[in-house]
């Protein structure tokens, strides 16, 4: 018992499982809120950038979407208090501060590493026992807003959140690096989601903002990686007409 309580009294357990968590919820909520009102009032300059010509009303989803991210989160964040004692041999460290090329460097492994692992874990969610049981749930918003980002059956959310956690607990992050990763991956699930091309929403240079996931929500097949199209490209799973749509607008994919 007195080991059990030094594990979960050590300073990095606040630091890990806890603030990380913390972190996650905050940086999605200041990336969706946002997005999602703007969706919500559509000014005019906005509209000509929507993805897609029909959406469902957008105050409809917010509701549903609050309370599956809230409830995911809850989910994850009670999993990774209780298997902290295996988590914190990791390598994870709250030691002296890496430089900035580490860190730009491991960011930009984690940012790879997890499009690549996604895009296996999303060819699997589309089989059909996975899909009728488990991914169906995301798949309910065909026009999704950056709210809904989270919007998905526990067991997808867990496993999405495990491949966010795979790098940095490989590599022994920094928690500095951990809390950017965790920064970059909320924004991505909230702008992939937003269901508008935005001129300031490029998540990544190499990536065609939520243009690329929107035609998957769209389409329903294809465009299976996270964020970044050249897996797709390579594998030949790019959505039908994806390539010369994406130059206009997603608007007149099928």
């Amino acid at each position: 018992m007195d080991a059990l309580l030094e594990i979960y009294t050590a300073p990095r357990f606040f630091l890990i499982p806890v603030l990380s968590s913390l972190i996650s919820i905050a940086a999605f909520a200041l990336f969706a809120i946002p997005m999602t009102w703007l969706a919500v009032r559509e000014p005019a300059w906005l509209r000509p950038r929507r993805l897609q010509k029909k959406r469902a009303d957008p105050a409809k989803l917010i509701g549903p979407s609050v309370r599956r991210w809230l409830t995911n989160n809850a989910i994850l964040t009670v999993l990774l208090v209780v298997s902290w004692p295996l988590l914190r041999l990791s390598g994870l460290h709250a030691g002296p501060p890496p430089g900035l090329l580490s860190i730009l460097g491991q960011l930009l492994l984690f940012i790879v590493l997890d499009d690549v692992l996604y895009y296996w874990m999303h060819r699997l969610m589309h089989t059909t026992w996975m899909y009728r049981r488990v991914h169906i749930v995301h798949h309910r918003h065909r026009t999704p807003l950056a709210i809904s980002g989270h919007y998905m059956h526990p067991v997808e959310f867990l496993a999405t959140a495990g491949l966010m956690m795979l790098g940095p607990a490989l590599i022994g992050s920094h928690v500095i690096t951990l809390y950017l990763w965790v920064v970059i991956r909320q924004w991505e699930a909230a702008e992939g989601h937003c269901g508008y091309r935005l001129p300031w929403t490029a998540a990544l240079p190499l990536s065609d903002g939520a243009a690329h996931h929107d035609a998957h929500h769209a389409s329903f097949q294809g465009n299976y990686a996270g964020f970044l199209p050249h897996i797709d490209r390579l594998l030949g799973t790019l959505v039908p007409g994806y390539d010369e749509a994406k130059e206009t607008r997603m608007v007149e994919l099928k």
